[in-house]
Formats: C-alpha cells, sequence, structure tokens
C-alpha cells in the first residue's frame, strides 16, 4: 500500500515539478543529467517464460511467477491459453526431425499453458540459470526444474535461449497490445539511477 500510494505521489509531484531541474523517480530524487532506465542497457530486454501442463496441472504457478518477481523482473504479459498445433510447429519448428517431437507436441496440448513475458536487465540469461538444465536429474538444487521436476519430458518451464528467440517466441505467443509497457516503481532503486 506504501509502494502504490509513494507511486501515485511521484506522479502528482512530477507534473507540478516539470520544468525543474529534478525528477522524481520512485520515491528518490535524481539531479539532472543522471542516467534514466530507458537509458541503462538491458534494461528493457525481454523473455518469454512459459509454464508447461505439467506446471498448472500441479499447481506451480504462483510459486514460479513468484520467483521471476523476486529476482525483480517486470511482469509485462500474462496468458492463459490451450496451446494450438500450428503454434507448437513454429515454435519448436527446429525440433521436428526428431524422434520425440510427437510426444513433445502431445504433451504440450495436454492442458493449459501459462505464457509469461518478463522484462528486466540480463533477463535472458538469468531466466535460463533461475530454470535450469532442461533434464532436471541435471539442475540445481534451487532452480525451477531442480525443485519441481522429476523427467526431462515433463520438465514445468520453458524459457527462451537468446535475445533473438526470445523476440521470435515473443511474436508467436503475443499480439503487440498484448504486452504492457509500464513503469515499475522499484525499478530506480533496484538500478542505482
Amino acid at each position: 500500500m506504501a509502494m502504490m500510494q509513494r507511486c501515485f505521489s511521484n506522479r502528482i509531484l512530477q507534473q507540478f515539478c516539470s520544468g525543474t531541474q529534478v525528477t522524481l523517480l520512485s520515491g528518490c530524487h535524481r539531479a539532472a543529467g543522471r542516467r534514466s532506465l530507458s537509458s541503462v542497457p538491458g534494461v528493457r530486454e525481454r523473455t518469454l517464460i512459459a509454464i508447461k501442463p505439467d506446471g498448472v496441472q500441479r499447481r506451480l504457478v504462483g510459486q514460479i511467477i513468484q520467483r521471476f518477481e523476486q529476482r525483480g523482473f517486470k511482469l509485462v504479459g500474462l496468458k492463459m491459453l490451450q496451446v494450438s498445433d500450428d503454434l507448437l510447429s513454429q515454435h519448436y519448428g527446429q525440433l521436428r526431425t526428431k524422434p520425440f517431437y510427437p510426444g513433445l507436441l502431445q504433451y504440450m496440448t495436454s492442458g493449459p499453458v501459462v505464457a509469461m513475458v518478463w522484462e528486466g536487465y540480463k533477463v535472458i540469461e538469468s531466466s535460463r540459470m533461475m530454470v535450469g538444465h532442461t533434464n532436471p536429474a541435471e539442475a540445481q538444487p534451487g532452480t525451477v526444474r531442480g525443485d519441481f521436476s522429476i523427467h526431462v519430458s515433463r520438465n514445468v518451464v520453458h524459457a527462451s535461449d537468446s535475445v533473438e528467440g526470445a523476440q521470435r517466441e515473443i511474436q508467436l505467443w503475443f499480439k503487440g497490445k498484448e504486452l504492457l509497457n509500464w513503469e515499475c516503481c522499484d525499478h530506480a532503486s533496484t538500478f542505482g539511477l
């Protein structure tokens, strides 16, 4: 509640002080000439995280979201859907020739998926570390797969593996209007602006 009040108060003060040399950001004064959030390289990087049917069935959605929020990433897109064969064939196109591909499609269409887009500093690299190795037997404790997965065929979550992959996957899973651009009140203190 206090954070919401501070954000609301800051927006009102920004309107009245817009012509001065000081800009208010998240309850802190930021002197003119210091970097803004948008000028910090990598802060607005985005990644696709998808909680697979086994994660949804086991009611792990909230715990997985909590890990990304606690890490300081900003949720900019979220939806639950029954994934179509068409979307999956585009998403997993590079795996079509693999012997496990038919089973992968069957698994991914067996129940709902929660798709999310997270934004933050080096979010792709950090998310891959948070999610853990594809094979849960090799995933470190403390990672999503290390804590929640048992077998590689049911590894709870997908995370984009590169900037290019994330951009392609986000465009497949989300329409532009489904992603929100909003200012997170704690980013100034998080990034030391």
